[in-house]
């Protein structure tokens, strides 16, 4: 199962400053949630504790009916696309896709198979897999980054709004790239934005924040 349950959820910082109040959520397997608010409403905290990459004040992290708050990042069965890419500019595009696989020490046909096809299907840059990070473009970055989590077969894909450093016609772009991977693949999808339209044409579920607490939940 790739539901996550949070319960009772809470995030203060060493300052004082209480980004995240006593949340209570559940999202289904393979639903397309977005979070709403404006900046500072804790909604991308949420998404950086689900990860691993911010710890938790107090309350439970589930994925499924496994406990998440004492299992490393790299344990996790999701996948993050946040603002830096974290792409390697020395290697070509296939072996930055390529490199999770590499890590898990899958055999070299899978390995093939999973960065070609995925590419050809879903992100069409199959003709760049040869060029280095550093020569192609911003959007081609970002499908790399949105391929090599692909190719990791994740539960959970979350993504952040700052990883779509586009113009409006890229972000669109992008949207579509990630409603396919949750529609075609059934990945649970968790979306953070303060952009009010993109909550129409991203997700089935929006969740509206603001100061750290869930005002509002609607179905599109």
């Amino acid at each position: 199962m790739a539901s996550i349950t949070l319960e009772n959820l809470n995030k203060t910082y060493p300052n004082g400053f209480v980004s995240v109040k006593n949340l209570s959520l559940h999202i289904e397997d393979g639903e397309f949630v977005t979070f709403f608010g404006p900046s500072g409403c804790g909604k991308s905290t949420i998404l950086r504790m689900i990860g691993g990459m911010e710890d938790i004040t107090s309350g439970e992290i589930y994925l499924g009916k496994d406990l998440l708050n004492d299992i490393l990042p790299r344990d996790r069965s999701l996948a993050m696309a946040f603002q830096n890419y974290q792409l390697y500019s020395h290697l070509n595009v296939y072996d930055n896709i390529a490199l999770g696989l590499r890590l898990r020490n899958l055999p070299r046909q899978i390995i093939d198979s999973r960065v070609k096809n995925g590419q050809h299907i879903f992100f069409n840059i199959t003709d760049i897999l040869e060029k280095k990070i550093r020569v192609i473009n911003e959007a081609q970055k970002q499908r790399v980054a949105l391929g090599r989590a692909v190719v990791c077969k994740p539960k959970v894909l979350l993504v952040d709004e700052d990883f779509a450093r586009q113009n409006e016609h890229r972000r669109k772009e992008m949207m579509r790239d990630i409603r396919r991977i949750n529609k075609e693949l059934g990945i649970t999808v968790l979306y953070v934005t303060n952009k009010r339209g993109e909550t129409e044409i991203a997700g089935q579920k929006v969740i509206s924040m603001r100061d750290g607490e869930v005002v509002d939940i609607k179905k599109i």
